[in-house]
């Protein structure tokens, strides 16, 4: 631990070393419509690669002081076209016309380099969701907007909870890394499958999501990919927004936002207050509060300190699955009549940018977490064959607090357009579990659980002293015009102290001791830019998972599980085509697993974590977005995967070349957008979801068909009001989020039936 500190010091101490002083200088401009020739209010104006920005004014000009000479400007703006001009070129006075955007798939992302950049520089399969797609579909679940994005699917188990597939089966597993504004919201090893319940979607600016391995930068968790949630910035004018909305099941909802900036303090707040009641789906009820502040204060034109405190709140009853005659049969009455979950996750980061002079800039984020989760979880219970009318289950509370550090370092070099950027990390995460032996009253007939009754033994209690550390490093250069080559490595080191407060003959019983597991990660990749809006990438990662402490220490005797590395290759480009009316992308990738960790369910219904020996994922991504005519927007996402195992055994059984189980072939989401010329501030649009069938089991004995939900959105705003209605699942058809079969029985958790929500929004200020 001093080794780890002392290392972090010494870093930061030579980071703020001044490096070099500059002279001030100031570059002034005029952006336009490029069509119309009106003065655009509002754009953001940044010198590339740093955080020193402004905005124009309601001129349409804009003023900057550098602290050195600036090489090149990045020109954003809601509806345009993201514009870079070059310094070197450009007049005394920058002339700068952007042109209305129809479509973007390459925007202005930060999540591929921790640091802002054009999509097409990245060597990455990466997509972006705006503020205006998530307030235009008006999604009451994250998972309705995430799943408009290629290669992205998050399994709806409704009440705001979920589980995340990209470039995986449908997974319940610790291969995605959840980001807000960059840093992690729980630290690795504490993994949790429904951490969207701990973001406020009504409080982001945008996401933007990395598919495939990206451990190099984000650590360990990042393998089928990175979700960075983006918090919005303060607004330069007084501006507030609040909205209602409802449904027929139940579902109620209040919205707010407020933002202003004044001098050089800009403040904004966000979030909302849901709930559900008397739900198409018995013991279905839940209370969730989100909310989120964050607070910018420019000290100098080359320093600002961002600081956001997000707070989310969850109390929600758990229903669990239906057996196939319950499902089948649209029996949507509950077994579960006690089960909940109770979640609260508070957020506290300060990040202090600082531009040094035109080629080095400096990020340091200090920040604290405070998470539990106390639940009875009704994947915990178990029947009791020799007495039907008994069973057995726990009650359970997971919480951690954590405190960490990044220290990010940007440089950027004369030769071949290079840039440097490095950074270091430390997250201590002081971890405890507790749970409770629970007896249970069951029906019999019904199968209905009726009454429980806590008991004196403990099941687990331990506390894990949990230490997360890393270095990294990404290099990227030019050595020809439009090729760009990118190299990146990260070492990672987890510590787990863990001590147990139970005998070894207890279900936990696994000794006292100090695990620790470290690795290298490697990535390599380049992009290429054929101008015109067309572009090619390519590169290799590797991804490392440890084991969570949940899979190590409990109910184990001895961990046994080993980390999990992932070896992925990928290639893909983008192209514009019609004047910027037709966008597409597409991406094909192989990641091989090795030790991937699974989860296998027994005969008593339990289950248990295994290394699932060889695994191999292979597929295409892609998404395509057209606007044949000026009314009329076409979209369609997708991804054709095929996950396998390559080596893997199963209780004796050989199980190599076998599809893995809930991995369906072919996913997508497509939406065309109707928005007439006759009605200004009109939009209809008609989405279908697609689900292929998939296997139940990794045995492959059974397969579940799959599903096709179509959903209509309509939305009218004039001037200060906005109206919307969606109407989800038209057909009313019999869907199941994801199924399981196992020598226990067949489960499935069923989706919505038809849903039809309706809300009223009102926007003060301009």
């Amino acid at each position: 631990m001093n080794r780890i500190v002392m290392l972090a010091v010494l870093v930061i101490a030579a980071l703020f070393i001044p490096l070099t002083t500059y002279a001030q200088h100031v570059l002034r401009g005029h952006v336009e419509d490029a069509v119309t020739g009106e003065a655009l209010i509002g754009v953001a104006v940044r010198a590339e690669g740093t955080t020193l920005g402004t905005v124009t004014d309601l001129d349409g000009n804009f003023e900057l002081h550098a602290a050195g000479p600036a090489r090149r400007l990045v020109f954003s703006f809601v509806g345009y076209e993201t514009k870079i001009v070059d310094l070197e070129d450009a007049a005394a006075e920058i002339q700068v016309a952007l042109a209305p955007r129809m479509m973007d798939l390459q925007p202005v992302i930060v999540s591929a380099s921790r640091t802002e950049e054009q999509r097409s520089a990245a060597p990455v399969a990466i997509a972006a969701l705006t503020a205006s797609q998530i307030k235009t579909s008006k999604p009451n679940m994250l998972s309705e907007a995430l799943n408009t994005l290629p290669g992205v699917h998050v399994t709806n188990l409704g009440n705001e909870q979920h589980a995340m597939s990209i470039r995986q089966p449908l997974s319940y597993k610790a291969l995605f890394a959840y980001l807000e504004d960059g840093i992690p919201i729980r630290p690795v090893g504490i993994f949790n499958h429904n951490a969207l319940i701990e973001i406020n979607m009504a409080g982001m600016e945008r996401v933007e999501v990395v598919r495939g391995p990206s451990s190099s930068l984000y650590g360990s968790n990042a393998i089928g990919g990175a979700i960075n949630f983006i918090t919005p910035r303060p607004s330069q004018t007084p501006t507030a927004t609040l909205s209602l909305r409802t449904d027929n099941y139940g579902y109620r909802r209040g919205d707010f936002e407020a933002s202003t900036t004044t001098g050089k303090f800009g403040l904004y707040g966000g979030g909302y207050v849901a709930r559900q009641r008397d739900g198409w789906s018995e013991h279905s009820d839940f209370d969730k509060v989100s909310l989120t502040l964050r607070g910018d204060y420019t000290f100098t034109p080359t320093t600002r300190l961002t600081t956001t405190f997000s707070t989310n709140h969850l109390k929600t009853d758990t229903n669990g699955n239906l057996d196939s005659l319950n499902f089948y049969t649209k029996g949507f009455t509950s077994l579960q009549t006690f089960t909940y979950r109770e979640v609260h996750a508070s957020r506290l980061t300060s990040q202090l940018d600082h531009v040094w002079n035109a080629r080095n800039s400096t990020n340091v984020a200090l920040y604290w977490r405070k998470n539990s989760v106390g639940q009875l979880p009704h994947y915990r219970i178990r029947n009791l064959r020799d007495d039907p009318a008994r069973a057995l289950g726990e009650v359970n509370e997971d919480g951690f607090w954590s405190l960490g550090l990044n220290v990010q370092h940007r440089t950027y070099l004369n030769l071949l357009n290079a840039r440097l950027i490095t950074g270091v990390s430390i997250d201590r995460s002081p971890n405890s579990y507790l749970a409770h032996f629970i007896d249970i009253d069951r029906d019999p007939e019904s199968g209905r659980y009726l009454h429980y009754e806590q008991q004196d033994s403990l099941l687990t209690d331990y506390d894990v002293d949990l230490l997360n550390s890393a270095a990294y490093a990404q290099f990227e250069l030019s050595p020809v015009a439009r090729l760009r080559l990118v190299a990146s490595l990260r070492y990672d080191r987890i510590d787990y102290g863990y001590d147990n407060h139970l005998p070894p003959s207890a279900f936990s019983g696994a000794p006292d001791e100090r695990n620790r597991f470290n690795r290298l990660s490697p990535r390599a990749g380049l992009t290429y830019d054929l101008g015109g809006g067309r572009g090619l990438y390519a590169n290799y990662s590797r991804g490392f998972l440890p084991p969570e402490v949940g899979e190590l220490y409990r109910g184990v005797k001895v961990p046994t599980l080993q980390p999990s590395t992932f070896d992925s290759y990928e290639a893909g480009g983008w192209l514009a085509l019609w004047n910027g009316r037709l966008n597409a992308e597409a991406s094909v990738y192989r990641m091989d697993g090795t030790n991937e960790i699974i989860s296998v369910r027994l005969d008593d219904g339990s289950s248990e974590n295994r290394n699932a020996g060889r695994t191999r994922h292979t597929g295409i991504e892609y998404a395509l977005v057209a606007a044949p005519v000026r009314d009329l927007t076409i979209r369609l996402s997708g991804t054709n995967a095929r996950h396998e195992f390559i080596r893997y055994e199963d209780q004796g059984q050989q199980l190599d070349g076998n599809l893995m189980d809930a991995a369906p072939g072919w996913m997508a989401n497509a939406e065309v957008t109707y928005r007439p010329r006759f009605l200004k501030g009109a939009r209809a649009g008609f989405e279908w979801e697609h689900v292929g069938p998939y296997y139940m089991d990794p045995q492959n004995t059974l397969r579940y068909g799959g599903y096709d939900v179509f959903n209509i959105r309509l939305g009218y705003t004039f001037r200060m009001v906005e109206l919307w209605a969606n109407v989800l699942n038209v057909t009313d058809e019999l869907y199941a989020s994801i199924a399981s079969k196992s020598r226990y029985g067949q489960q499935y958790n069923p989706g919505a039936p038809r849903s039809i929500s309706f809300g009223v929004g009102y926007r003060f200020g301009q």
